[in-house]
């Protein structure tokens, strides 16, 4: 059992893009899912901006 004075390290966050026809979609391990994006780099910079705001 931890100790209340150690610290929790915060979730990790690991996105991926998801090709799918037409579109590419961001996803995260958390369940967090970015919108249809027709370019991938839109898709890309989905995750990159949910990995850094740690939500």
């Amino acid at each position: 059992m931890a100790h209340q004075d150690e610290p929790i390290p915060p979730q990790q966050h690991r996105t991926t893009t998801v090709d799918q026809g037409r579109f590419c979609v961001a996803r995260c391990t958390c369940g967090w899912r970015g919108p249809a994006r027709r370019a991938r780099s839109l898709a890309r910079t989905d995750a990159e901006g949910h990995a850094l705001s740690g939500v």
